[in-house]
């Protein structure tokens, strides 16, 4: 298992242990409520309140040995958990100064000051990491007869004991240069102020790609590296009192997300629901709305993230830098607030009584500038690169609105629950035969499987996904919103009662094979209305080798593609031209008797914004077959496009009966007769 795999095993993990700390955020925040100090001096049942969540902040070391252990066990077992807290109390004891001064036989005032901070979630980490490893590799064990009992998950408590006391005696002589290290990283961090806090929060949008911000935040909001911003700053008045906060300082890298999540964010998706084509604006209102509205209640943002990410990465860097500058502006202005969840209204609600929580009001005039800010950089950059975003895609992904895939013997046209919505993803990833393991965190299935390359990522979107991620050839994560958990549970009940076979394209046309198309020898019965010419010189190439997805699985129409080697490309049928993109690499011609027909030069030229390509007609107007449509710069083309193979396809398919294919190898420009379309 490489490293990066691991640092994501154990990224997903930390989501466990901190689950906890909403119930924290919830307690300690209502008792703020009811009284400011949060003392309980004046009401009993403020006290009793505070205490209660503080009393989850106080073992948070101990919560992440046990969460972690849990989240990294193969299959989730209590006894994974068990033998995370039997080895975190062994460490913490055999680790403790009484301890060390027995062993060492010196005197307690002399032991190091770092086993005075062994209970620390750093060793959490470590220890609940060790304690899944030793579960996953001897939970299985059989002992002899005599012994039993003590076969199989009964075993690794007893062993992690053990286990523990050697990790114990090496601590004894590494733990104080880790911890040395450990607390100049954080006061390098700390020294920095304000800057240091702006670093981090852009660093941590940036991270979430591969989903290792986890492993990130837990260095500045819990206790690994000295900082622990967030059980500090929930801890309110008595942090104040024991001296572990500094008021206008402690929530410093929490405050700044408040203007991100609740206002920034959803200025993007006004930007990029006005900057949607007309006739998608709908369809993408009611996207953009349920990710506005979840990051702004519940600070929830990779859903709204995930619809730009990878189709405009420029876009995803300008969100990160500026969530590092709110996150710097809030620092400096010692505006501060936390959270227990995320940084949404709840939250900010909920901590706005808390003693540390310094003129947090400011935040949301902030997030005011902020919901202007984002919605003008966001629209101007889309506007100006002709960014994809949802709405304005190309014809290579504006799918059809229905795709229906067969999986287990079904058809499924929507998603009616999240039994159904569990099989279809099975499917989606190359069923049950594909998937290695299920695991999610707060807004993402992670998938091992056997093969990326079998992920079928458009049908997953259709499915309602915002976004896929192929980390590696092993390593999926698909984006589903909060519901992650209780989908990858049902998901994991499912391939428990069966087997789920991949889905396939259900197609009313034949599949993109040459041997599945209508051919000359399937066609009696079946009328030509149409033949299409080659618009352009240059060899002929199937359908199915197409170097997009899109194309190749027949999603977005049934026809052919070539690889130019002319540079103009002419109408291969008369029509009305009903599109062309602003970046003139694709057109749409609509005929009179109402086949629809794409022509699309190259894959992904859109990326080249343009170049290369020069319309030599208008939308809007008719042609004859022929006529010239584009010119193009074929040695740029060919130097800085991803391929020039060029689709010439029917849109509109379920329409009709097939095509049938009539040409082979080179083709000739407004000469050689391509396909006929039949019906």
């Amino acid at each position: 298992m490489n490293i990066l795999n691991y640092l994501q095993r154990i990224g997903r993990a930390l989501m466990v242990p901190v689950a906890t700390l909403p119930a924290a955020a919830i307690l300690v925040g209502i008792g703020h409520w009811i009284s400011s100090t949060g003392s309980g001096g004046d009401n009993v049942l403020a006290a009793l309140l505070t205490i209660s969540g503080s009393a989850i902040l106080e073992n948070m070391s101990m919560l992440f040995a046990v969460g972690i252990a849990y989240g990294m066990s193969k299959d989730k077992n209590g006894a994974a958990a068990l033998a995370g807290l039997i080895g975190f109390i062994v460490i913490l004891k055999l680790c403790s100064p009484a301890t060390i001064a027995v062993i060492k036989s010196i005197p307690i005032a002399e032991v190091p000051k770092a086993f005075e901070k062994i209970n620390n979630q750093f060793i959490g980490i470590l220890v609940g990491a060790l304690s899944a490893e030793l579960y996953n590799r001897y939970s299985n064990v059989e002992l002899p007869q005599i012994l039993s009992f003590f076969s199989g998950r009964r075993l690794v408590p007893i062993l992690n004991s053990f286990l523990m006391i050697l990790i114990a005696f090496i601590l004894m002589f590494i733990w104080p240069l880790v911890y040395d290290w450990l607390v100049a990283f954080g006061e390098s961090i700390t020294n920095l102020g304000s800057m240091g806090a702006g670093l981090y929060a852009f660093f941590n949008r940036i991270l979430i790609i591969v989903g290792l911000h986890h492993a990130l935040n837990s260095v500045f909001w819990f206790d690994v590296a000295g900082i622990n911003d967030i059980p500090n700053f929930l801890g309110g008045q008595k942090s104040i009192e024991s001296g572990t906060a500094i008021l206008g300082i402690t929530g410093r890298y929490q405050a700044g997300f408040f203007p991100i999540m609740m206002f920034g964010l959803p200025g993007a998706a006004l930007a990029i629901y006005h900057c949607a084509h007309p006739e998608n604006k709908a369809k993408v209102a009611g996207i953009m709305m349920a990710g506005a509205f979840a990051a702004f209640f519940t600070g929830v943002s990779e859903p709204l993230e995930f619809s730009f990410m990878f189709v405009a990465p420029l876009l995803y860097v300008l969100h990160a830098i500026l969530t590092g500058i709110s996150v710097y502006i809030s620092a400096t202005m010692e505006w501060i607030s936390g959270f227990g969840f995320s940084a949404g209204l709840v939250d900010m609600l909920l901590s706005s009584r808390n003693p540390l929580a310094v003129q947090w009001y400011m935040l949301i005039l902030q997030g005011l500038v902020f919901f202007c800010l984002y919605y003008v950089v966001f629209r101007f950059t889309i506007k100006k690169f002709n960014l994809m975003t949802p709405g304005r895609e190309s014809a290579t992904t504006d799918e059809k609105d229905v795709y229906n895939a067969e999986v287990s013997g079904r058809v499924y046209h929507s998603v009616n629950d999240i039994h159904e919505e569990a099989c279809q993803y099975i499917a989606a990833v190359g069923g049950s035969d594909n998937l290695a393991n299920i695991d999610s965190c707060i807004s993402r299935l992670r998938l091992m499987v056997k093969d990326s390359e079998l992920v079928n990522v458009e049908l997953i979107k259709k499915i309602g996904a915002s976004g896929v991620i192929r980390l590696n050839k092993q390593n999926v994560q698909i984006i589903v919103g909060t519901r992650a958990e209780s989908i990858a549970e049902v998901m994991r009940e499912t391939l428990a009662k069966g087997t789920v076979e991949a889905a396939s394209p259900h197609l009313k046309t034949d599949t993109q094979s040459e041997s599945s198309r209508v051919n000359s020898e399937n066609t009696q019965g079946r009328k030509v209305i149409l033949t299409l010419l080659a618009p352009v010189t240059g060899e002929l190439v199937d359908l199915v080798d197409v170097p997009d997805e899109a194309f190749s699985s027949g999603i977005v129409g049934n026809g052919v593609a070539i690889k130019p080697t002319s540079d103009t490309v002419f109408a291969p049928v008369s029509g009305t031209v009903v599109k062309i993109f602003d970046t003139n690499h694709a057109l749409c011609i609509e005929t009179e008797n109402g086949v629809e027909l794409i022509i699309h030069m190259g894959i992904e030229t859109v990326s080249l914004n343009g170049k290369g390509f020069e319309r030599l007609v208008e939308e809007g107007v008719k042609i004859k077959a022929g006529e010239p449509l584009l010119q193009l710069d074929l040695d740029y083309l060919n130097t800085h496009a991803k391929s020039m193979i060029s689709p010439i396809i029917i849109s509109n398919f379920d329409d009709y009966d097939g095509v049938k294919i009539l040409a082979k190898g080179k083709v000739e420009a407004k000469t050689t007769e391509l396909f006929s379309v039949m019906k």
